[in-house]
């Protein structure tokens, strides 16, 4: 088994879907996601990021505000799964709750590293 990163792009609440109802619906549909994943024995951890963040570049370690990007670009959190292949990886995200939203979502297979003891 192949551990994956899943990073959710965009899929954000229009103003106008903002009330209380919307978000709990959508709320609702990522934990009923996340259940599903886990029952499965696929979801090993994943939390949503906050708007916003640092960057820090440069030989000088410069800190700066971002990152900046268009709503669509935004990475809004992660899941890592566990899968045995990247075909089954992608089957796993037939249920991300944006895609009607415009979101999407990029599979990244994790290297494995060996650490010495």
């Amino acid at each position: 088994m192949e551990k994956f990163m899943l990073i959710f792009h965009g899929g954000e609440l229009h103003p106008d879907e903002q009330t209380p109802d919307s978000m709990q619906a959508s709320m609702g549909k990522w934990m009923a996601w996340i259940d599903k994943l886990a029952k499965a024995g696929k979801y090993d951890s994943g939390e949503p990021l906050l708007p916003g963040g640092k960057i820090i570049s440069g030989t000088n370690k410069t800190v700066t505000d971002g990152p900046f990007a268009e709503a669509k670009e935004i990475v809004g959190g992660y899941f890592i799964v566990n899968a045995a292949d990247y075909n089954e990886a992608i089957a796993l995200c037939a249920d991300y709750p944006d895609y009607e939203r415009g979101g999407k979502v990029q599979v990244r297979q994790v290297m494995k590293v060996d650490m010495p003891a």
